[in-house]
């Protein structure tokens, strides 16, 4: 599996806050299945024209020379669009998934589904391809949404353990998988024990082994190969209280 949504860069952001905590979480995804994950710090827009800071260059190296060999560590940032990308920004492969043209973008949860059309469209006139984190977290996704938001050119990141979540949040991330509006699904990691394969298994248990398989490995491959991605056919997940329970208790620690 390859999980291209990750805070280990050591104290940067809100996630791993040191080296030791950065690297334990490496090895706890490779033991779980994950082959390349991409560090993806926080970056404000309205800062990225200046380029990815020295601190993140600074933390990358320090990371590396204690990271274990798998899984492979690729770059790239989580960009704040609280401003519209700069040109200059977009020109910067640093700021993009493994240097692809493939960006990965948020927006604050309350934000208007017109103000995420407007600005997802300004991206991709920049020639660069939004992949839009964890678009259930925000409080105007809804199907016909998230349909105008792919219509303009993004694509839709879901946080894999978010579908065990039993109401709001999960509620509208399983229904992304359910209408067949998820190209992947990543795990947010912030030096914790969220994983890519709880969701997976939870896909997995509903028959879903391609949809899987596309969400988790395929297309996230075709990201960082600069590729275009495969449609994942839709797929209804209903975890009933007791199943997520029961793998909230065996979830990857």
């Amino acid at each position: 599996m390859i999980d291209l949504h990750s805070h280990l860069l050591p104290a940067v952001d809100d996630g791993a806050r040191t080296v030791e905590q950065a690297v334990t979480t490496l090895r706890q995804m490779a033991a779980n299945g994950i082959t390349e994950v991409c560090l993806t710090p926080h970056l404000l827009a309205s800062r990225a024209d200046g380029g990815i800071p020295a601190r993140h260059d600074a933390a990358f190296e320090t990371l590396r020379a204690a990271a274990p060999k798998k899984p492979l560590l690729h770059r790239g940032a989580e960009v704040m669009l609280d401003r519209p990308l700069g040109s200059e920004a977009a020109a910067n492969p640093g700021v993009r998934l493994g240097g692809s043209h493939y960006i990965l973008v948020e927006f604050p949860r309350m934000v208007a589904g017109a103000t995420v059309s407007h600005a997802l469209a300004d991206v991709v006139s920049l020639g660069l391809l939004p992949v839009l984190a964890h678009p259930e977290r925000y409080t105007s996704c809804s199907v016909p949404a998230v349909e105008r938001w792919r219509r303009v050119g993004a694509f839709m990141q879901v946080d894999a353990t978010t579908l065990l979540s039993p109401r709001g949040r999960g509620e509208r991330a399983r229904q992304l998988i359910a209408t067949g509006l998820a190209d992947i699904l990543a795990a947010d990691n912030h030096g914790d024990t969220r994983m890519l394969g709880a969701g997976r298994r939870l896909i997995e248990e509903h028959g879903g082994e391609e949809q899987a398989e596309l969400l988790t490995r395929l297309n996230p491959a075709a990201i960082l190969s600069d590729q275009p991605m495969r449609v994942v056919e839709p797929l209804e997940l209903r975890p009933s209280l007791l199943d997520r329970l029961r793998r909230l208790l065996s979830a990857d620690q």
